[in-house]
């Protein structure tokens, strides 16, 4: 800390505070995209300990009796612990171990912003580092927050990126719905060459209109899925979604090709996640 004078620190400590939160209003100031969006929404993960519970909250143990496994056959059991879930030294850490409960060899996290954090239309915009290794399920994606044109895949996903350990090089974005999902194989989807998503982090986000939701990296748009006014079997996206980021282990697509159990601790360290919409978007 430097002083202005001998004896006499720079800040007391309620200065040091209002000085930190210049900092991130002037970092998250300096993010807002063009085009007229504003921020309404955001963590920056700055307070060490539980994530946020004003913000997030989990999807807990194996999804039954609705869903067993999630409904992909995946082997992780998700807790609400520490250690599978915390925020450190200014990230947001989801940990997957091997660390067998009940019947499962694995413990995750799995967070959602369900009835915290909703939204219809905006840029949302997540900076992470991913894991890697064979058997690893990362995801970044949304779902409805109400199932109004009925269940999965009716009332639509939006993967903002997934990433599976056997293929390291690359990162996919994918949209679902009733007409367009991978369970009939028509599911809109496209990967995106990104070899380094394990040791660097990277921007990943969706810019989601009632025209179309493009995705993008690091500001570079790799997929558009475009409203063809066919109605909600293919677009059911004019409704609220709600942010699920998740380390799934295994699984339908994650677990192809096995799982590596020598990889284990995984950690998806997230620097921020932010939501910017355009007035208009905002309007009840």
């Amino acid at each position: 800390m430097t002083r202005l004078r001998s004896g006499m620190n720079c800040m007391d400590n309620g200065f040091k505070w209002l000085g930190s939160l210049y900092v991130i209003l002037l970092c998250v100031s300096c993010s807002v995209p063009a085009g007229g969006y504003r921020l309404v929404w955001s963590d920056e993960f700055n307070k060490e300990g539980y994530p946020d519970t004003s913000r997030w909250s989990y999807d807990l143990g194996d999804g039954c009796p609705m869903v067993c496994n999630w409904g992909n056959r995946e082997e992780q059991y998700y807790t609400n612990g520490l250690k599978n879930a915390r925020v450190e030294s200014g990230n947001l850490v989801i940990t997957a171990l091997q660390d067998p409960i009940y019947k499962y060899r694995y413990t995750s996290a799995r967070l959602v912003t369900k009835n915290k954090g909703d939204w219809k239309y905006g840029r949302i915009e997540i900076r992470a580092r991913l894991p890697h290794g064979r058997g690893i399920w990362p995801a970044i994606w949304m779902l409805p927050t109400e199932s109004a044109y009925g269940g999965w895949p009716k009332s639509g996903e939006i993967d903002i990126m997934e990433y599976v350990g056997f293929m390291p090089d690359s990162i996919f974005g994918s949209v679902h719905t009733n007409r367009f999902n991978h369970s009939i194989g028509t599911q809109k989807t496209k990967g995106r060459y990104l070899k380094d998503s394990h040791t660097k982090f990277h921007n990943y986000a969706v810019e989601w209109s009632d025209q179309n939701i493009d995705f993008t990296v690091d500001g570079k748009t790799y997929l558009s899925f475009q409203n063809r006014g066919n109605g909600n079997e293919e677009w059911p996206f004019d409704r609220k979604f709600h942010l699920i980021m998740n380390i799934a282990v295994g699984g339908n697509w994650g677990g192809q090709k096995g799982i590596d159990d020598n990889i284990f601790p995984q950690k998806m360290e997230v620097d921020y996640v932010r939501v910017f919409q355009k007035s208009k978007q905002t309007k009840p």
